[in-house]
């Protein structure tokens, strides 16, 4: 990267043994300017180990908080040392590493606050179920009435950040399911938010714990708290 920004790049996980060592090999291939930061989430398997052994810097917490707590956690450590930006990566391989200098270009060049590297800009082979494709569509077209902002991929969890952004999420992040509820938040701060198309894979091993009936729980969860949010102060 020019002037030699730096970039941490956080990894919440939870039980990725099998897919923590790939994730954090292929952000020390992008070079010295982006830093795997692993936020073990009260892991039961090796993923301290193998992180540590590929090079990651590891924070491990005491209990299991969640993707919104991990994720709040990675901010704070990136606000106390001076980085100059964060991207979120999830720690089961769905995120190519390869798009991570994608998202921070667009970040710096094109001065925005926030970069979402999303599935839906473009035509895209992502294999999403349909009830989970209807409840992001859903959450999408709500966001738009209650802010105006035209996002895709609501629950993109493949997002940079920079400064700006990072030293406010450190202090106010949503905790349950944080990627639609953030965008509130970043509306509300006048952060400038723009959307892109990333290559996404499926996850490399395990399956995700989402069941319809937790989708739907989830989406009328989230959208409760969207709402709640544009009106706090």
């Amino acid at each position: 990267m020019d002037k030699l920004k730096q970039v941490a790049v956080i990894i919440p996980a939870y039980n990725e043994e099998k897919s923590i060592g790939d994730v954090v090999r292929g952000i020390k291939r992008l070079g010295e300017g982006y830093i795997p930061v692993v936020i073990n989430d009260n892991s039961e398997d090796r993923t301290t180990d193998i992180a540590l052994a590929e090079g990651a810097i590891v924070i491990e917490l005491p209990c299991n908080l969640g993707i919104g707590g991990a994720v709040q956690t990675g901010y704070k450590f990136a606000k106390e040392n001076g980085y100059d930006a964060c991207i979120q990566v999830d720690g089961d391989g769905q995120h190519p590493t390869n798009q991570i200098p994608k998202l921070i270009k667009s970040l710096f060049e094109d001065d925005y606050d926030i970069v979402i590297g999303s599935r839906f800009v473009m035509d895209s082979d992502y294999e999403i179920s349909f009830m989970r494709l209807v409840g992001i569509k859903i959450l999408s077209f709500f966001l738009k009435i209650l802010t105006g902002l035209d996002i895709k991929d609501t629950t993109s969890g493949f997002r940079a950040i920079n400064r700006r952004a990072l030293e406010f999420f450190a202090s106010e992040y949503p905790q349950d399911y944080p990627e639609p509820e953030s965008l509130v938040f970043a509306h509300k701060k006048g952060f400038k938010i723009k959307e892109i198309p990333t290559r996404m894979s499926n996850r490399m091993y395990g399956k995700s714990s989402i069941t319809p009936i937790l989708s739907t729980y989830y989406m009328i969860k989230v959208m409760l708290a969207m709402f709640i949010d544009l009106f706090k102060k």
